[in-house]
């Protein structure tokens, strides 16, 4: 995945201009076909991917929960959600600079990419905000997996960064239950988000949805 998906803009339209050249030469189709797929795939990582971090961007992650809702509805597995939001980013900015957070958002991507299972998606939703879709995944089993990445944060020596300083990260989690949707699932996680705040950095809450309440008189 790449780390900064600007870069891939002038690699693209590189290709691309060397493709059109050939073709307009009647060049080989050996020649020109790697190309043009190397463009297409340049283009395609640019549509799904946050041009900062390199994560998935909000659409593309949303993408994954819609897909892992449907999957759930076929397979009837559980899966866990978390929105997560790095601590103090705007203080972080005002005494360390512009560069100092991109760095921060950027590390926060490279080790979350290194720690999370392949199954996993991890995306960038909003300026200081990332979420994870964690497939087959129970609540106990999330907050371990939360706990590793704060774990793994913690040991990143950012003193070249932000001297004097750590970097942690607030979570709201939930889990899908039937009738739900990317948007809802997106709501309990916020409204978890807001409650870990509440209680300070480096905290995670947790709110499950409802279950439907069935009338048992209505089928008789």
């Amino acid at each position: 995945m790449p780390r900064h998906t600007k870069q891939l803009v002038p690699f693209a339209q590189q290709q691309l201009t060397l493709a059109i050249a050939q073709l307009k030469q009647g060049g080989p189709r050996e020649e020109i076909l790697p190309m043009l797929e190397t463009v297409l795939s340049q283009l395609q990582t640019l549509a799904t991917h946050d041009s900062l971090t390199g994560a998935l961007n909000r659409r593309a992650l949303l993408a994954k929960l819609e897909f892992e809702l449907e999957r759930s509805l076929r397979t009837g597995h559980s899966f866990s959600f978390a929105v997560i939001s790095i601590d103090n980013l705007p203080e972080i900015m005002e005494q360390f600079g512009q560069d100092a957070t991109k760095h921060i958002l950027q590390m926060v991507t490279v080790e979350a990419n290194g720690l999370l299972r392949t199954l996993d998606s991890f995306g960038r939703i909003a300026a200081t905000e990332f979420a994870i879709v964690m497939p087959t995944t129970w609540l106990d089993q999330s907050i371990k997996a939360i706990t590793r990445m704060q774990a793994r944060l913690a040991s990143v020596d950012w003193s070249d960064t932000i001297p004097g300083s750590s970097v942690s990260f607030c979570t709201g989690l939930t889990t899908n239950s039937p009738g739900d949707s990317a948007a809802k699932m997106l709501e309990r996680a916020t409204r978890a988000l807001a409650n870990a705040k509440a209680k300070g950095p480096g905290e995670t809450a947790q709110i499950e949805a409802d279950l439907p309440n069935y009338d048992a008189n209505a089928s008789e």
